[in-house]
């Protein structure tokens, strides 16, 4: 008798506990789970803002993507806007054999690429052509 006494306290004490442990749909204190986030690519973010942008033409997008890249290595190299976009020196402005853009458009695109590619030149981009009154 004592042995089903004791078995029957254990029992009903472990259901206690069990419940005790139990959340029983009280959210009040419970942190929400991450919401999983899309991630979008550095293309799709440049393209995006290239949209926004008038060109005298219309470029491809191939033609659009060859310009970040070659802009982020010539900031790698510690070179400046204008020496990127001169055309003696780095000859990157955004112009194609049949499309170019106005200047503040070129540096509109320029800001898109560098945020999406190498934002770590983002702020010095900015401060020049903020500098230069251009931005």
């Amino acid at each position: 008798m004592r042995t089903r006494t004791a078995v029957g306290i254990l029992a009903v004490l472990a259901l206690t506990l069990t419940a005790c442990g139990s959340d029983n749909g009280d959210q009040a204190d419970a942190k929400p789970s991450p919401k999983p986030s899309a991630t979008i690519s550095k293309e799709t973010q440049y393209l995006t803002a290239a949209q926004d942008i008038t060109f005298n033409g219309d470029p491809t997008d191939a033609e659009l993507q060859a310009f970040p890249p070659q802009w982020c290595e010539a900031f790698d190299a510690g070179h400046s806007v204008q020496w990127t976009f001169g055309l003696r020196d780095g000859n990157l402005y955004p112009v194609g054999q049949s499309w170019g853009t106005a200047k503040a458009d070129a540096y509109e695109l320029l800001i898109a690429g560098v945020r999406a590619y190498c934002p770590e030149h983002l702020s010095a981009v900015q401060d020049e052509l903020r500098a230069t009154g251009e931005y």
